[in-house]
């Protein structure tokens, strides 16, 4: 198990964490139209859908935490 200084985290270490337990959905147009995007904490996107709830649920199916990015 790693442990490390939260005080000294690096900005790899910061954009490691969480990774694999929260995703956000973000507002996104695509070909002109509204539609919300899926990323993993560390910003990979993974899908795109085009209703904010039916994405929310993908990421709860997942077992990870969903936020909402504005």
């Amino acid at each position: 198990m790693m442990t490390f200084d939260i005080h000294r985290i690096s900005p790899d270490q910061l954009a490691k964490l969480g990774v694999s337990q929260v995703a956000y959905v973000k507002e996104v147009t695509v070909d002109g139209n509204q539609a919300f995007a899926i990323h993993a904490a560390d910003g990979t996107p993974m899908a795109v859908t085009t209703d904010r709830d039916v994405a929310v649920a993908a990421i709860l199916q997942h077992e990870m935490l969903p936020t909402l990015v504005h």
